[in-house]
């Protein structure tokens, strides 16, 4: 009995070190930013609002939020994978930097906005 019991017990524990080491590996190592990532993040938003592709889509479209992110599983080198989304009321604009010293933002990928289909997520603004 006591041995069936220590049995189930180091299954059970094995199954949960698996899982949080399987989560760890295949999704949050390669989606989420570390501190020093979410600083860069941070200091690219500025950057993203004083581009001109920023400034052309503003002046057309009704911004609603500005979120940034990391996505290493598409490949290439810093600082290629993190992204800026700007999600206006049509579509999400996905600005990226345009050099390996990210000295201007440019707008390289589209995405489908949620907004077209809800409204802001804000009760503040109906």
């Amino acid at each position: 009995m006591k041995n069936k019991l220590v049995l189930v017990l180091l299954t059970i524990s094995l199954g949960v070190n698996l899982y949080i080491l399987g989560k760890w590996f295949l999704f949050e190592q390669w989606y989420e930013p570390t501190l020093e990532e979410e600083i860069i993040l941070s200091e690219m938003i500025p950057k993203t609002v004083k581009s001109e592709d920023y400034k052309q889509i503003a002046n057309k479209e009704n911004i609603i939020a500005i979120g940034s992110g990391i996505d290493r599983n598409k490949g290439g080198a810093f600082p290629y994978y993190f992204g800026i989304s700007v999600r206006t009321d049509k579509q999400t604009y996905i600005f990226s930097c345009n050099n390996e010293k990210c000295s201007k933002m440019e707008n390289d990928q589209w995405a489908y906005s949620i907004y077209q289909d809800e409204d802001p997520r804000l009760p503040f603004v109906k």
